[in-house]
């Protein structure tokens, strides 16, 4: 998968994962894991990201007697979902395109086989 499409919806997947309750960075693994791959080393800087846009906040609170950081979605966190979800409509006409020009022959674009004006 393309970096750049992978890194946004990891993004998006860790929102969302905050969006039934507050968490912490080993459970959000655990809850994006079986749906797309992530590793402590990709979450963390990705939550740190989206505290810097105003899209989680953070909090403490002890566990086991150590404090543990909490992640809270906000309501600009709520929107970039709405918003990927609204996105996402666009690159699914794409992909449906490009799935259809490689069922059977290929095509030049316009529904034409190759070689056939």
């Amino acid at each position: 998968m393309d970096a750049q499409l992978k890194k946004g919806l990891l993004e998006v997947c860790v929102l969302t994962a905050l969006q039934a309750k507050d968490s912490y960075g080993y459970q959000i693994i655990k809850d994006v894991s079986p749906i797309v791959e992530i590793s402590e080393s990709t979450l963390y800087p990705i939550l740190k990201r989206l505290e810097a846009g105003g899209m989680v906040t953070t909090y403490s609170m002890e566990h086991n007697s150590r404090l543990r950081k909490y992640y809270r979605l906000t309501a600009e966190g709520r929107q970039r979902i709405r918003d990927f979800l609204v996105e996402w409509q666009d690159v699914m006409k794409a992909y449906r395109f490009i799935a259809a020009s490689q069922e059977g022959e290929e095509t030049d674009g316009l529904g034409r086989k190759d070689g056939i004006t």
